[in-house]
Formats: C-alpha cells, sequence, structure tokens
C-alpha cells in the first residue's frame, strides 16, 4: 500500500489487493488464502486489521473461513439467481414488461454541474457513461432512456456490454469480484426537454418519473449511478404495505 491510499481504511485497501489475486487466478477456487500471521507480516499491519479484511472478502461470497481449517477460496454464487432476487427491488420497473436495453453511446464523461445535480456524483470525476433507451417488443416508443454512469474503476465492464441487453452491476460483480449489498433509489418529478422528447416520442414538457439508484459496494464505494426517464403515461410503481403488530 501506497501513501497515496492512506485516504481509505487499512482493511479495504487489504481486501482490494486479496479481492483483485482471487479474481485475477493468483488464488484459485479451492486454494487456501495465507494465514492471518502471514496476511499481517505481508501488509504490515494488525491482526485486528486482516481479520477485517477477510470479513470483507466473506461478504463478497470469494471466501470462507473456518475454526483450525484457514480461509479457503469458494466458487460464488451464480450471478443469475442473484439477479432474479436483485431485480425484484431495484429493476423490477424496467424489465418487468420484457424492455429490452438498446445501447446508444459508451463514452467516458466529467462530470460537469447538471450531471452532478441530477446524480449526486462529484463535479470533476470521470466516469463511464452508457446511454440507451429501453424497448418494449412490438411497442412504437421506447419505455423510457436509461443512463448508466460507471465508476471509472470497473470501467473494463464497457467491453463487455455491445451484446447486453439485462442489468450491468451483476456484470461489475463477476468480473471485479464485489458485492452490491445496498441500492438507494430515489424518483423525482421532472419535464421532458425537447431533445428526448423527441427521441421519446412525446410532447416537449410532458410530465416524467425520473427514477435514480445508486449502487454500493461492501466496500461502500459507489459503483453506478443508474437513470430511468420514464413519461408519465408509460410508469406505474406499485407498493404494499403491512401494519407490523404492535405499531400505531
Amino acid at each position: 500500500m501506497t501513501p497515496a491510499e492512506s485516504g481509505d481504511h487499512r482493511y479495504i485497501q487489504v481486501a482490494r489487493t486479496l479481492r483483485k489475486e482471487i479474481v485475477d487466478g493468483v488464488y484459485p477456487v479451492g486454494s487456501q488464502l495465507p494465514t492471518e500471521h502471514e496476511l499481517c507480516q505481508r501488509f504490515s499491519v494488525s491482526r485486528y486489521t486482516v481479520r477485517e479484511a477477510l470479513r470483507r472478502l466473506r461478504e463478497d461470497n470469494l471466501v470462507s473461513s473456518r475454526p483450525r481449517a484457514g480461509t479457503l477460496v469458494v466458487p460464488r454464487p451464480s450471478s443469475h439467481a442473484y439477479v432474479q432476487d436483485v431485480v425484484s427491488i431495484n429493476d423490477l420497473l424496467a424489465f418487468a414488461t420484457g424492455a429490452r436495453f438498446a445501447i446508444e453511446s459508451i463514452t467516458m464523461v466529467t462530470v460537469d454541474g447538471e450531471l452532478a445535480q441530477r446524480t449526486g456524483l462529484t463535479v470533476g470525476d470521470e466516469w463511464l457513461a452508457v446511454r440507451g433507451f429501453r424497448r418494449a417488443e412490438g411497442a412504437d416508443a421506447p419505455v423510457c432512456r436509461t443512463e448508466y454512469y460507471i465508476n471509472r474503476a470497473f470501467a473494463a465492464v464497457g467491453r463487455m456490454l455491445q451484446n447486453h441487453t439485462g442489468p450491468i452491476f451483476p456484470l461489475i460483480e463477476d468480473l471485479f469480484g464485489l458485492s452490491i449489498v445496498e441500492v438507494r433509489q430515489e424518483i423525482s418529478a421532472v419535464q421532458v426537454g425537447v431533445e428526448l422528447a423527441a427521441a421519446l416520442k412525446v410532447e416537449p414538457g410532458t410530465p416524467a418519473l425520473e427514477m435514480q439508484r445508486t449502487y454500493t459496494t461492501s466496500d461502500g464505494e459507489t459503483a453506478q449511478v443508474t437513470v430511468n426517464t420514464h413519461p408519465g403515461t408509460r410508469f406505474r410503481h406499485s407498493m404494499t404495505m403491512r401494519r407490523v403488530k404492535g405499531s400505531p
């Protein structure tokens, strides 16, 4: 670890290094990681730091630890099974109608003031921008416009997207050995601008709902921000609430 990395907790840096080595095959599935003592010596850190790093790897389903058996690299669960669970939370509206994502552009962008205000990203940072439209089979107009902003650290996922139509975050998980542990969603009312109105085949000024989702890794890092813009007539949100026994 270098002084430039000192802004992060040491255990996060240790976890990132070990995670990369696991993904790169330095420690293949079935192999054993070095002992805690060996890791302490290698990284010049305390046993507490090493244990926290290993806990992160367990949360990412990369290793398992057992008393007196050490820490073993294990196969990651199928991402398809994981995605099916997560879609019901964070991508249901985009995919429930069978809409497919048609990519129009993949470029690196520098966050300006307008994009920072819309997404919460930091002005001046570089992110991989993937933009396009979701279309339902047989429909004349797109369901929505979709924008993905992917952390530059994970921009290599861009080369896998040309023929990809599903959610992107499972690709990030598989390529980098990460787990998305939290998705924050915000929905805002907006009006469709002239240029977007033409693409969505609605009148300029049409009411729309903008759904923003921020995907956070087990390291507390923002991996991806997604913005879906739905014309009001093409969006429906359903929620069921149940009273908890004993609540007012």
